[in-house]
């Protein structure tokens, strides 16, 4: 992982992870999920995580410290962060922090072909989308409840975004839904005949 780039999130974690201290990759994924930070980060696949500390142990970011031997577990590797790395990990953390990146995410991505599907489907698509963040929001406003006992807020920060996040995105389904319903958003296939043409540049 070239160290002029911004980590992937669940380098970043792993970085921010040591950066309390040596841990092994084990301990890493726990201490994500217990924390409850798997809501933002991936950290379900194992060999995700180790192709991940391996780029990082590449790139002179971490490094091994030790390896615990214990009768009960597998033989573990022990990481700490290197100075590079903790200069780093602060460098990249508020630059993610400040500057804002078009990630690509898939739904905007959809929205833009949304009229293939014809008002009658996305309708239906949305409306179905509308309870999915219901779902979601219930469940983010649950995750807050539970951590919130004995934990900074700003550990929570995260959450908190997700929550804003997805009840603007809701309010803004369930707007877009009303006005496909009251016909005052729809099209036709007639409304796109020669569409295509036109974005074609001049030969």
């Amino acid at each position: 992982m070239p160290t002029q780039g911004r980590p992937s999130p669940l380098g970043l974690a792993v970085l921010c992870l040591l950066y309390g201290g040596p841990l092994h990759p084990y301990r890493m994924q726990r201490l994500l999920k217990e924390w409850g930070k798997d809501q933002v980060i991936n950290v379900g696949q194992r060999s995700t995580l180790y192709k991940t500390i391996g780029r990082l142990s590449e790139s002179a970011l971490i490094a091994v410290r030790h390896t615990e031997r214990d009768q009960q577990y597998p033989e573990r590797t022990v990481y700490e962060l290197t100075p590079k790395g903790r200069g780093f990990v602060l460098e990249k953390l508020a630059e993610m922090l400040t500057t804002h990146r078009n990630e690509f995410p898939t739904f905007p991505a959809a929205l833009s072909f949304a009229m293939l599907l014809g008002p009658d489907g996305v309708r239906s698509a949305l409306r179905q989308r509308s309870g999915s963040l219901r779902t979601a929001a219930t469940e983010l406003r649950a995750s807050l409840t539970e951590y919130a006992s004995g934990v900074p807020r700003v550990a929570l920060l995260e959450i908190e975004y997700q929550l804003a996040i997805t009840e603007a995105e809701l309010r803004w389904v369930q707007q877009t839904v009303d006005e496909l319903a009251d016909g005052s958003l729809t099209w036709t296939d007639q409304d796109f005949a020669g569409a295509a043409d036109a974005y074609l540049p001049d030969t």
